[in-house]
């Protein structure tokens, strides 16, 4: 990493040990600041693709991005196609994919994009700044469908009794920032005790993950990557709170062939031939040294695996255990209001 790096991002440095040795293609699906793309060509990379859907990352990269020349290639997209973007790159094959899944530290950071509830600004939370924010989603959604959002994606508990306030609120006046629906929030749950998170944070979870279609996004990223990789090729992907890891695990487990056995009421199904073998059993958390320079990755966990020789499949998406609101067809209009 050079001096001028905007950032370290979490876990790198386990990260790059469990794929080592770093050599090749590699596609860094989450670009963001670039942190991941920087420390893998400082390994060894020939070449990273550096893919988001966010174009204020490629506007933050303008400044250093010239001094790698050729051996970075950025794209604007979503990683769920990374196989489509690698395929003009690499034909043969990624030697590597890395996903850092959730909100950047870039985003969290910057008020007007809406995603913190510590700062005040536009209730946006887009990460390609276009299309449904969260403001639609509070200000015209239905009661019953703004409360399965912040269960299942949030794991609210509170989740109906929330939903019954914006409900409330936005019948005086629409949502419009950040600050007003942290405000509601923080009146439906109780005062948090030193060392619990604010009461806001599993809300602006779940809405950032709906407005996002984040595991939607997760599903079929994990499954591009499977066709993008060469065998020998390695998958990292670094989560930040249960929902996601869980999916993970479960991905690493039924594509490495590692579902489980059966039992006399539900017998062993026959397994295919595994498309990755698990580099990391179980998963890797930040030490106390990452822990002391960065507080923000105390929940993070890593998981690796390398790609076999066997072909492409397609993972069985119940088995994953997506978070499944039953959400209706969803098209709110745009007010702007957040853009």
């Amino acid at each position: 990493m050079t001096a001028s790096a905007p950032h370290i991002p979490v876990l790198l440095r386990p990260l790059l040990e469990a794929v080592a040795p770093v050599s090749g293609v590699w596609l860094d699906g989450t670009f963001g600041a670039g942190g991941y793309s920087r420390g893998l060509l400082a390994a060894g990379a020939d070449t990273v693709i550096g893919v988001d859907r966010d174009p204020l990352a490629f506007e933050m990269a303008a400044p250093w991005r010239g001094a790698y020349g050729d051996r970075l290639v950025l794209v604007e997209g979503t990683f769920s196609e990374l196989d489509t973007y690698a395929a003009e790159v690499a034909p043969g094959g990624l030697d590597g994919v890395v996903l850092d899944l959730g909100v950047s530290s870039m985003q969290l950071d910057r008020a007007e994009r809406g995603f913190s509830f510590m700062k005040d600004g536009p209730l946006d939370m887009r990460m390609s700044q276009d299309g449904v924010s969260a403001a639609d989603i509070v200000n015209h959604a239905g009661e019953g469908e703004i409360a399965d959002i912040l269960y299942h994606y949030g794991e609210e508990r509170a989740s109906r009794r929330i939903a019954r306030a914006i409900a409330e609120a936005r019948k005086t006046a629409p949502f419009e920032t950040t600050r007003q629906l942290v405000q509601v929030i923080e009146r439906c749950l109780p005062r948090p005790k030193p060392g619990q998170s604010h009461p806001a944070t599993r809300s602006f979870q779940a809405l950032r993950i709906a407005v996002n279609d984040e595991f939607g996004q997760l599903a079929a990223g994990l499954e591009a990557a499977e066709r993008a990789l060469k065998p020998g090729g390695r998958l990292a992907v670094v989560t930040f709170h249960s929902l996601e890891d869980r999916v993970v695990k479960r991905f690493f487990q039924e594509r490495s062939g590692r579902r489980g056995g059966g039992s006399r009421y539900a017998p062993a199904q026959a397994s295919e031939a595994p498309a990755f073998d698990l580099l990391t059993r179980k998963p890797v958390g930040p030490d106390e040294r990452e822990l002391a320079e960065n507080p923000r990755s105390r929940s993070a966990l890593l998981r690796v695996a390398v790609r076999t020789d066997t072909p492409a499949g397609s993972a069985d998406r119940a088995a994953l255990g997506l978070p499944a609101p039953a959400l209706s067809e969803y098209h709110p209009p745009v007010t702007g209001r957040a853009r």
